[in-house]
């Protein structure tokens, strides 16, 4: 079954978003990275992820903007300057809605940019669409790995 790679440092809205997902029916396995360099020694297969078949990219990235260690868009240019995964889903769910965010994460090839809403329902409904579309009505290429 493919996976949900959550990059998101706030344990609330980890929570929320698991929460989210299975309100919406989607059973999908969700890995939590809880800042950018995890998230990238996941992606790679690297640090505590070393030995982890890359090959099995998850089937979208939910990428936090205002990540420590390393910034979500700092992890969108690597994933996209990667031949392995640069076709890898990534949507960004932030709290931002900066226009400079927004166009920053387009320029380096972000694939949605959806910004959190404040109400718990309407956040509900939002991560349920999300899930829905990139697992099941997204089709991506049989192989987005050895190009």
């Amino acid at each position: 079954m493919p996976e949900i790679l959550l990059v998101e440092d706030n344990a609330s809205t980890v929570e929320l978003m698991r929460y989210a997902l299975k309100k919406n029916n989607i059973a999908n396995p969700v890995h939590v990275a809880r800042d950018g360099a995890e998230a990238l020694d996941f992606i790679f297969g690297t640090g505590a992820f070393a030995g982890r078949d890359i090959r099995k990219s998850p089937a979208v990235v939910l990428l936090d903007l205002k990540l420590p260690k390393i910034s979500g868009l700092e992890v969108l240019r690597r994933v996209r300057a990667d031949q392995r995964t640069r076709l890898t889903p990534v949507v960004i769910v932030s709290a931002s809605r900066e226009e400079q965010d927004i166009a920053k994460s387009y320029e380096l090839g972000v694939n949605g940019y959806v910004v959190k809403p404040i109400d718990f329902v309407e956040f509900t409904r939002m991560m349920g669409s999300l899930g829905l579309y990139w697992l099941l009505v997204n089709e991506r290429p049989s192989t987005n790995r050895n190009e």
